[in-house]
């Protein structure tokens, strides 16, 4: 299994950005994706995750702002961002969890930078 995380970039407080996360391999039974990011610094930290099930969950932070969401058929995990804030700045990484006992596996990150 991969990921791939792509699309972050630079943006202005205020303004949304849609960062996304391709896995490729062969994927049997349940599983989580999910989005952390660290900020210059700090510890990484959880922001959002969605079960193959379709139950998602969002950090306090993100509530409200962000979204998370998949395309099967593309295998791929969106986390939607909206209302940007500079403390929002970070690299975004994904992650995927599968198997008993469970696996998890580790995309490259993506940086997200907002300015003010």
């Amino acid at each position: 299994v991969q990921l791939q995380a792509s699309g972050g970039g630079l943006v202005q407080a205020g303004e949304s950005l849609r960062v996304s996360c391709t896995v490729s391999g062969t994927i049997f039974g349940a599983y989580y994706m999910g989005w952390y990011r660290q900020a210059p610094g700090k510890q990484r930290e959880f922001v959002a995750r969605l079960h193959s099930a379709g139950n998602k969950y969002l950090e306090d932070f993100a509530e409200g702002r962000f979204t998370i969401s998949r395309d099967n058929a593309k295998n791929t995990m969106y986390l939607q961002m909206n209302s940007l804030k500079p403390e929002d700045t970070a690299v975004y990484y994904c992650n995927f969890i599968v198997g008993s006992p469970p696996n998890t596996y580790w995309g490259q990150g993506t940086q997200v930078t907002v300015s003010s």
